[in-house]
């Protein structure tokens, strides 16, 4: 029952990628927003996002958890479309970069290190940019439910994201441990919940949150890397890579996690609309 309702969801899916084909970048981003900004708050995980709105920013009044709702059902939809056109984002120059010469530097260096960040916008332009600077980078990524999907979105996102595209999960990151010893920088979303994490404050909350960027840490004395996109107007963005971290010895692999955790919060804050409130954070 499951992969007929999956082949069905494939079908439908399809349709609406060769119509942004015809369509092109803009036209499809503009369509793909107003059709999920008008349908989005129909969806089973519209109390989701709300109760994660309000746990993280309780003082919102019900216009303003509405506000960021649509924003962020908005920016799904252009994420969406955009699958389509990853191949011109490769090549041309409508992200703004704040901090290539870190990017720079880490590429002459050779220096590994983890990239996080969590689910803002389109994210996936923030793996691509970090390999298109010349860094040898694996990136996790959460494999779809939805075969048929999942085949697809894999096939892309190697071709046009980043080449080294790890499963998460215990395999991966025995994956993740061999590719960082050969050379290569990992980069990965720290805001999803995750079963084999660990409880650590997530605006004010406890969720379970990934410890690979500590344990790397820890095990390899390697530096952490923050990034963020957001988006400026329609297909334009700005990507800032902030300046690396290198924590002290004495940190914990608890102490590590909650200051990510920290970081990620003030990330959020500075335009609510641009993340992905839809992952239950806090399960």
């Amino acid at each position: 029952m499951k992969l007929i309702k999956y082949f069905i969801q494939f079908l439908i899916i399809s349709i609406f990628f060769i119509l942004f084909k015809v369509l092109g970048l803009r036209m499809a981003s503009n369509f793909s927003k107003i059709i999920f900004s008008l349908l989005g708050p129909f969806f089973r995980s519209k109390q989701t996002i709300n109760k994660n709105i309000l746990k993280a920013l309780p003082n919102l009044s019900n216009s303003e958890i509405n506000k960021i709702s649509r924003t962020m059902w908005g920016n799904y939809g252009r994420i969406l479309s955009e699958y389509m056109f990853l191949s011109e984002f490769r090549f041309r120059n409508n992200i703004e970069i704040k901090g290539q010469q870190i990017l720079d530097e880490l590429k002459e260096s050779n220096e590994q290190v983890i990239f996080v960040s969590g689910h803002f916008n389109n994210f996936e332009l923030m793996a691509m940019q970090i390999e298109k600077s010349g860094i040898n980078l694996a990136a996790i990524y959460r494999p779809l439910n939805n075969k048929f999907l999942n085949y697809f979105m894999e096939k892309i996102r190697k071709k046009y994201i980043c080449k080294n595209q790890i499963k998460k999960g215990s395999s991966g990151t025995r994956q993740l441990l061999s590719l960082f010893k050969k050379g290569s920088s990992i980069a990965l979303m720290i805001d999803q919940r995750v079963s084999e994490g660990i409880l650590s404050k997530f605006f004010k909350n406890e969720a379970l949150t990934t410890t690979i960027p500590a344990q790397f840490v820890k095990k390899f004395r390697c530096k952490v890397v923050p990034i963020y996109i957001e988006r400026i107007k329609d297909i334009d963005f700005r990507l800032t890579v902030h300046a690396p971290i290198n924590f002290s010895e004495d940190e914990t692999i608890d102490t590590i996690t909650l200051k990510l955790n920290s970081l990620l919060e003030r990330m959020i804050l500075q335009n609510p609309g641009q993340w992905i409130w839809s992952h239950n954070r806090w399960k």
